[in-house]
């Protein structure tokens, strides 16, 4: 069989310069929540694929991506051309770990991410397995400027569907922004801001915490954690903190 499909982009929303979503018409084989899917294009004769995160749930008839335009990256930039009703190769078969089935069970769930790492959480949240097995749930999003804060309209539902469980914080690094955290997510863990902001706190009796982004907020932030009495969970050892990163 083969493992790509022809995939048909059925909408492309622009959330600034760099940042698209695309939803794609394509038969993938069932997903689990939080697993990822392969995009392809054709490119100078060779396929060039990466992997994105599925914002979609199983249910929804669509395949959704949350993206970001690399500098030379070549199946980015040839994104942009990408348009309503154009084709491209989608993987048939999602893959990864970052499921609500690697997480223990807690009453606390922090979600945190970094840039487009924002989508693997959006698709968890509309699932409603993670509403039954946790009762406060925290999302924590970083950008360097506000209009990278996507997704709001999702993320205002969550809240307005699950008064007094939900809570969103929104960080931004490179610009003063109002309603948000500046600087970065490390030092308001260890400075206590994230907490305060939260009315949550990282307590390793009853706390998972998910991470999604870039390589340095996944490491920094594990390590701050760590510094609370949080560690890696392991499957033969189960912990507090389970990751997902691309690069």
């Amino acid at each position: 069989m083969d493992q790509w499909l022809e995939g048909r982009v059925i909408e492309k929303r622009q959330w600034t310069d760099k940042l698209f979503t695309l939803r794609i018409e394509a038969p993938m084989d069932s997903f689990k929540p939080g697993q990822f899917a392969r995009i392809a294009l054709d490119i100078d004769g060779e396929r060039i694929a990466r992997p994105y995160s599925c914002v979609n749930t199983p249910d929804e008839p669509y395949l959704e991506i949350y993206y970001n335009t690399v500098e030379n990256g070549p199946l980015t930039t040839a994104l942009l051309t990408v348009d309503v009703g154009d084709t491209l190769w989608v993987g048939r078969a999602a893959s990864g770990f970052f499921t609500l089935d690697e997480v223990p069970d807690a009453e606390n769930l922090w979600m945190i991410s970094s840039g487009t790492g924002l989508g693997v959480f959006i698709c968890l949240l509309k699932t409603e397995a993670t509403w039954q097995r946790f009762t406060n749930i925290r999302l924590i999003h970083a950008v360097r400027h506000a209009q990278e804060l996507s997704y709001r309209e999702a993320i205002d539902g969550f809240a307005a569907a699950h008064p007094g469980r939900f809570d969103y914080v929104p960080f931004v690094s490179r610009e003063s922004a109002a309603e948000t955290l500046e600087g970065r997510i490390p030092q308001a863990i260890e400075d206590g801001r994230l907490e305060a902001r939260a009315g949550l706190r990282f307590d390793p009796e009853n706390t998972q915490v998910m991470i999604c982004g870039n390589t340095d907020m996944i490491r920094d932030t594990s390590t701050a954690l760590n510094a609370r009495g949080l560690r890696r969970n392991r499957r033969r050892d189960p912990g507090h903190i389970t990751t997902e990163k691309y690069w």
